[in-house]
């Protein structure tokens, strides 16, 4: 039998409405604010779910007392409980879609619960009464359909309209879902009608105990709001005293300033008056250009315009002008706000920066003042850092490319990697003596390259303190004396040239002529001696005086040198031409001699034989140097503007003290010798116009470097 609507009592059904009404308020205002809050969550999202769930029932609850009139019904009171915890946690579902997106699925699915729990609880009201239902499925569906098209209207209009704010579309959606729970219920009844007891046309009289229900439920609802209203009340109060305290905090602190959308100040703190130097009413209703300093261009300002326009916060720095003439900078923060997608005012954040800038300016300049040091120093000297221990940390790249390792090679090693074995222990013990002991060292240090050569630096060691006292690095600076000490030995050996020559002019001559008689008189009495011991005791003295005359003949070549006859030639040549002269004796003695040059034609200045012979001098001196056999290298390079031959052997080497003695007169490493082959050779390579540097190591070798001008 079908229920008709008239069958219920007025005044429930306009109590039920009005509950429903507040019921579907109170749970989208707590969603609302569910959304944007970040504490209470829980709380709200209950809150919400209980009103939305009280909502869907509430018609429910009616619907059944207006189907008993008997005050004392046969119902089943446990499901009707049953059910309001159906709808609330349906309702709950839905909500808790929709808490995470507002997005069209989410929508759709909580409409989807909400529907569900309408008819839930008309089946599960239905039930507590004992009453069967009759439907038509078609009808049915209808019904849910239009219930669910409903809910999503509602929804869809307070998440989706933004041509509102969110509070004038609230009450609309809350008016179409309170009409898609009423129309659910009623509809319901048309198409899943009931057998009830009231006959249609009759008005179901309101019991005390229909009364003493509705006002529990009245009063659910209406605590359900309070709490809601409380909660939205204390969290706007405390967002208005965090308010109030941000912009207490920005006035002490920050240059403020608001301006329309045009860029006309409507607004200025305390602190932008202070700087500016302006009053409050010089500045409202002007732009930013009354303090434009000129400092920035017009493109500077085109890009800030264009950048707030389009909705985005700018950052940059200003150099704005005061009111006396003096300029000021600014850290400056613009924040556009948007109305309908234009912005409709500016708040600008500003802080004082001057002092900044200032050091700022000055750092620059001390930086650059640095940096043309700093480039200086590293064209000029060579500079390395190291800790307590010797260890490199840093190194500049003049180090690297003198000593001719790389930095990654250098750091985290000492110095010992380019350590020639030249000086003592003792020298460097006394250095790191003096240094550990806060005092600044100074000397003169040779050292070895990568390649093997030597170089000879300037040093200055400077020791950093800790606060206790104690060095915790050190810096060592340097310069390259290399072409100094060449100098040095160069005059030192051209003395000993001019000394010797010196003594050659003098000796020879009174030495020369008893030689000639000695001579003479040696060779008379060997003509007429018979005895064979004489004879042989003649020889040796026709020896030593041969001996004799040849050393005399060099000092006369000293004392008076020949003539040199410099022409072009090719030097490439000139170097093989030794090589295989010596070649042969070379492989008597096991020693491999190969000579190498990058150019086919070298063409320098000077005298054939005469070069030839201090090669051939060079070449035999490390030969007579390795007794058990070895190698030597003739290496000829061009370097600028002059010509390298490098004759390298791996004998026995020399130390330190014996090499700074090579070229003085009557000082010789090998058994029978004069050390005169080794002055006269210095003589003629410095009548060329070129130099003979020596580098050696004991046990490892020596080089002999010839440079001659090309």
């Amino acid at each position: 039998m079908e229920q008709s609507i008239v069958a219920s009592n007025p005044v429930l059904f306009m109590i039920a409405v009005l509950l429903i009404i507040m019921a579907c308020y109170t749970a989208l205002d707590l969603l609302t604010t569910l959304l944007t809050i970040k504490r209470y969550k829980r709380l709200v999202y209950i809150g919400s779910s209980c009103s939305m769930g009280v909502a869907i029932w509430t018609l429910n609850f009616v619907v059944i007392f207006t189907l008993d009139n008997s005050g004392m019904a046969a119902y089943n009171f446990s499901t009707i409980i049953f059910s309001l915890a159906l709808a609330i946690a349906l309702a709950g579902v839905g909500l808790l879609a929709i808490s995470y997106k507002t997005q069209v699925l989410q929508i759709v699915f909580c409409g989807f619960m909400f529907t569900m729990a309408i008819l839930s609880n008309y089946i599960m009201g239905t039930s507590s009464l004992n009453n069967s239902l009759h439907f038509n499925p078609l009808s049915v569906f209808s019904t849910i359909f239009s219930i669910f098209i409903l809910f999503v209207a509602a929804l869809a209009i307070l998440f989706h309209f933004n041509k509102l704010s969110q509070s004038s579309l609230k009450p609309v959606s809350t008016l179409l879902m309170s009409g898609a729970i009423i129309e659910g219920y009623y509809l319901f009844v048309r198409v899943l009608p009931m057998n009830a007891k009231n006959e249609a046309g009759e008005f179901v009289p309101l019991t005390p105990f229909m009364l003493y229900l509705t006002c529990f439920v009245s009063l659910f609802i209406l605590a359900s709001l309070i709490a809601s209203s409380t909660i939205v009340g204390r969290r706007l109060a405390k967002s208005d005293n965090t308010v109030s305290d941000i912009r207490y905090a920005l006035d002490q602190s920050a240059i403020v300033a608001i301006t329309d959308a045009n860029g006309i100040i409507s607004y200025v703190n305390e602190k932008f008056l202070e700087i500016s130097q302006y009053e409050k009413h010089e500045l409202i209703g002007k732009n930013h250009s009354i303090i434009n300093s000129g400092h920035h261009p017009k493109e500077f300002f085109t890009d800030l315009w264009l950048t707030i326009s389009q909705g985005k916060t700018w950052h940059g720095e200003i150099c704005n002008r005061a009111k006396d003439g003096n300029v000021y900078w600014v850290d400056t923060t613009i924040v556009p706000f948007m109305k309908k997608g234009k912005p409709y005012q500016y708040i600008s954040i500003r802080s004082d920066i001057s002092s900044r800038k200032k050091a700022e300016n000055a750092l620059k300049e001390s930086i650059k003042e640095l940096e043309d040091m700093h480039y200086a120093i590293n064209q000029s000297l060579i500079v390395a850092i190291t800790d307590d221990k010797g260890v490199i940390i840093e190194v500049n790249e003049k180090f690297s490319e003198v000593s001719g390792y790389g930095r990654g090679e250098l750091i985290g090693q000492t110095h010992k990697i380019v350590n020639s074995g030249y000086h003592s222990k003792e020298f460097f013990e006394k250095m790191w003596m003096t240094v550990r002991e806060c005092k600044v060292w100074k000397g003169e240090i040779r050292n070895k390259a990568k390649d093997g050569s030597f170089y000879w630096v300037d040093t200055t060691i400077v020791p950093f303190f800790s606060e206790e006292g104690k060095p915790f690095q050190y810096l060592t600076i340097r310069y390259d004396i290399t072409e100094r000490k060449q100098s040095e030995e160069m005059l030192h050996r051209q003395d000993k040239l001019a000394a010797v020559g010196q003594l050659a002019a003098g000796v020879a001559h009174e030495i020369r002529n008893p030689l000639t008689s000695m001579k003479g008189y040696t060779e008379f009495l060997q003509l007429d001696e018979t005895d064979e011991n004489k004879q042989e005791y003649l020889e040796i003295i026709m020896d030593e005086i041969n001996r004799v005359n040849e050393i005399v003949e060099e000092f006369l070549q000293l004392a008076k040198p020949q003539a040199l006859t410099l022409e072009m030639k090719n030097l490439v040549p000139i170097i093989q031409n030794v090589v295989s002269l010596t070649e042969f004796e070379a492989r008597k003695k096991n020693i491999t001699l190969i000579s190498d040059c990058n150019d086919e034609e070298i063409f320098v200045r000077c005298d054939e034989n005469r070069l030839k012979q201090v090669i051939l001098n060079f070449i035999k001196n490390g030969m007579e140097a390795m007794p058990d056999g070895g190698f030597i290298k003739v290496f000829t390079e061009i370097k600028g503007d002059k010509v390298q031959i490098s004759i390298t052997d791996t004998g026995i080497g020399m130390p330190p003290e014996q090499l700074k003695r090579l070229g003085e007169p009557f000082f010789t490493t090998k058994k029978s010798g004069n050390g005169l082959g080794l002055m006269i050779s210095f003589k003629i390579i410095e009548s060329h116009l070129g130099n003979v540097f020596v580098e050696s190591e004991v046990n490892k070798g020596t080089v002999f470097k010839i440079v001659l001008p090309i």
